[in-house]
């Protein structure tokens, strides 16, 4: 009798499923820019409403037509750039060479940071005498939930890439930049696609079924239904990582990508109740089109698309917001 074969019951997609670090991602891949310009921005998810758009995405069924889209809602206060940090090469990737922080520093930091002499200058210097040794140089930015609807004072600081070809095109709008603020408009333009990377709804402990997608099984399988017919066979005798489990679900990293840009306003789009378990969005919004990962208050970043379609999107037409 030949052997039998079939696929593998439940998806080895997006393996070791772990918990991730922290409740706001980094991320690890940027776009390459000629120019120097901040590649990341960072908001926080508040709500999901509907907008009737003209849809003028030639070679769509609806072309010319109104359509009913899902948005995200992503409340964006201004950026604060606390620091200029430089990398060197390592015999294992990088390691940072030195940082210079700005003495002018947002309220509530003195977990994230040692409040204390920064020797902003001299730091400067020696970044600018060992640009040789140089090999990138990033913002260290941090985010101002006080200027948001969240409802928290400590804010987040995590490191964003700067474009250009080398650390010498870097260094002067890293220095120009050190202490300012950075806006939605200058990271993200309307109908741009963007990446998103955000961290996923936590679920807990989940079992095989619900976390690998496997089959139920019938009611002669040993009395038990949501669970492996056989996690292991006898050569090589012990149990492979592909296996599927039970164990931890949700509070991913995950990125999606491209993801549309609608509209970049300014603290118009509130309903008069405000958002359900959030707030009130107080300055600079973005709406996406389509979802987000993550719970409401969540910390999302945004990139420049990575991977963009090829197909051209012009200036989306919103006829109606419906809150």
């Amino acid at each position: 009798m030949p052997q039998v074969k079939k696929p593998r019951k439940g998806s080895l997609q997006f393996h070791p499923r772990v918990r991730a670090k922290r409740l706001y991602p980094s991320i690890s891949a940027y776009p390459v820019t000629d120019k120097p310009k901040v590649l990341a921005f960072a908001g926080y998810k508040s709500s999901m409403l509907h907008a009737i758009v003209l849809d003028n995405v030639k070679g769509s069924p609806t072309f010319g037509q109104e359509i009913s889209v899902p948005i995200t809602v992503l409340d964006c206060p201004p950026l604060k750039v606390i620091g200029v940090r430089a990398y060197q090469k390592a015999t294992q990737g990088s390691k940072v060479l030195t940082e210079a922080i700005t003495k002018d520093l947002p309220k509530n930091l003195s977990r994230k940071i040692k409040v204390g002499n920064f020797k902003t200058e001299e730091n400067l210097s020696a970044i600018e005498k060992n640009l040789d040794k140089v090999t990138n140089l990033r913002l260290i930015v941090s985010t101002q939930p006080r200027l948001s609807g969240v409802g928290k004072k400590t804010p987040e600081v995590f490191e964003v890439e700067i474009g250009g070809l080398n650390a010498g095109e870097k260094l002067p709008f890293a220095k120009q930049m050190l202490g300012k603020e950075i806006k939605p408009n200058d990271v993200i333009k309307e109908g741009e696609l963007v990446d998103v990377v955000a961290v996923t709804k936590g679920k807990g402990t989940a079992g095989p079924v619900k976390r690998f997608g496997v089959r139920i099984q019938n009611r002669h399988a040993k009395q038990k239904r949501r669970h492996v017919g056989a996690i292991a066979a006898q050569t090589p005798g012990r149990v492979l990582w592909t296996s599927p489990m039970a164990g931890q679900l949700g509070t991913f990293t995950r990125t999606e990508l491209n993801k549309r840009v609608l509209k970049i306003g300014d603290g118009d789009i509130t309903p008069k109740s405000g958002f359900t378990r959030y707030g009130v969005i107080k300055g600079n919004y973005i709406l996406l089109q389509g979802s987000v990962p993550g719970t409401k208050k969540r910390l999302v970043l945004l990139r420049p698309a990575i991977r963009p379609h090829k197909l051209k999107f012009l200036l989306p037409e919103i006829k109606e917001i419906i809150k």
